[in-house]
């Protein structure tokens, strides 16, 4: 081979070498790129996976905790309306209307009678539904037992318990209102199991109420024979009310929405008559002490028979016009067409409506520590536009 072959052979060689060696080299930089380029997808992604996982795991409690919520809320819902709580702010009144017929200022042992009737009330409206739940079942599948969200375990297991729980607090108010509330008690449960469906079923409902009453006088001041014409004229409305509650879930006559307006009528002009007033005297309390009021010896002579404080006859009249708007419309329209939306209605006006009696009932009662019993005669009324409120969330009958 010649000298200038030899040294373009030599030139090529060299040129092919580092060929050889930049492939080499750029196929070292693509590795490395795509390596690094991995690495940096790889850790751009892993933040989003983590996040994506945490956004997954709190949805997923932010749900479970909205759920128990409103489970929470739907239990409580079924049980107000089985308690039928509207209905319980006609209780308080029947105490401290008692405790006023005896011209007897409400102590703690009118908030324990108050205490015990709400147990024995509450007691009532549970045992009932418990006993009708197989008629509720055709006629009101919408109620607590019969569509399922109480069980009729539980209802009768409350049941129980308010009826102990009243009891005790009766029994912590003294001898002579557990003797009151004993009876009480037992007429609640006669009518709920037996008497509800016979002809004494509303007379049965009718003396609950009027015990409850002489519950609170007998706390209150130990003996009950004062309060007892206060007593007759609530059940008197009780018996009207509960008459006409019989026909609520089927057409019915005029004649048991006439005879609550009748009613309605005449107990309003019976409250605006002055009742004979009774004079605090000795008297031996619950817990056998001789005293007048608190342990104090008892005032002396008041006002006269039939007298009355001057502020006592207005209030007395306002409250007892009250009373007869809030149930003599609603029993009218039920007796033109008795059908079962409008009594239901009437109804609920009439169990509304206790509350300003109650009221009634006390101011009337005044002849002595007239602020006394003028503001216990005004808070019990003030207790009705709270008691429409609520019904109109929660059914009252």
């Amino acid at each position: 081979m010649s000298e200038g072959g030899a040294v373009r052979g030599a030139v090529r060689g060299a040129e092919g070498r580092a060929a050889a060696a930049a492939t080499v080299a750029d196929g070292g930089r693509a590795a490395e790129t795509g390596t690094s380029g991995g690495c940096v997808a790889s850790e751009a992604g892993t933040p989003d996976g983590r996040a994506d996982a945490e956004t997954g795991t709190s949805g997923g409690l932010a749900d479970a905790v909205a759920g128990a919520a409103e489970r929470n809320r739907a239990r409580a819902r079924a049980w107000a309306e089985l308690l039928r709580l509207p209905a319980l702010f006609t209780v308080p009144g029947d105490a401290l209307a008692g405790a006023a017929a005896l011209t007897a200022r409400p102590d703690h042992r009118t908030l324990l009678a108050i205490g015990s009737s709400l147990c024995l009330y509450e007691a009532g409206m549970v045992l009932n539904d418990w006993a009708d739940r197989a008629e509720d079942a055709v006629e009101r599948p919408h109620r607590p037992l019969p569509s399922g969200r109480v069980s009729p375990t539980a209802a009768f297991t409350a049941a129980c318990a308010f009826t102990a729980a009243g009891l005790a607090l009766a029994t912590r108010a003294g001898r002579p209102a557990l003797t009151v509330a004993a009876p009480l008690a037992a007429t609640v449960w006669s009518y709920d199991l037996a008497l509800k469906h016979t002809p004494a079923g509303p007379f049965a409902m009718a003396a609950a109420r009027g015990l409850d009453l002489l519950l609170g006088a007998a706390a209150t001041a130990g003996r009950t024979r004062p309060a007892l014409p206060s007593a007759a004229l609530l059940a008197t409305h009780t018996l009207a009310v509960t008459t006409l509650s019989r026909q609520e879930t089927r057409d019915g006559t005029p004649t048991a929405a006439l005879a609550a307006l009748a009613t309605t009528g005449a107990l309003t002009w019976l409250l605006q008559r002055r009742p004979t007033p009774c004079l605090p005297t000795k008297r031996r309390s619950p817990d056998a002490q001789l005293h007048g009021h608190r342990g104090r010896p008892g005032p002396g002579p008041g006002p006269g028979p039939g007298s009355a404080h001057p502020f006592a006859a207005p209030l007395t009249a306002a409250l007892a016009a009250t009373y007869a708007t809030t149930t003599a419309r609603s029993y009218l329209h039920a007796s033109l067409n008795p059908s079962p939306p409008l009594t239901q209605r009437a109804v609920g006006a009439g169990i509304r409506g206790t509350i300003p009696l109650q009221a009634a009932l006390i101011a009337r009662s005044g002849a002595t520590a007239t602020a006394t019993v003028t503001t216990t005669a005004l808070l019990t009324a003030a207790l009705a536009p709270v008691a429409r409120r609520l019904a109109r969330r929660v059914s009252i009958t």
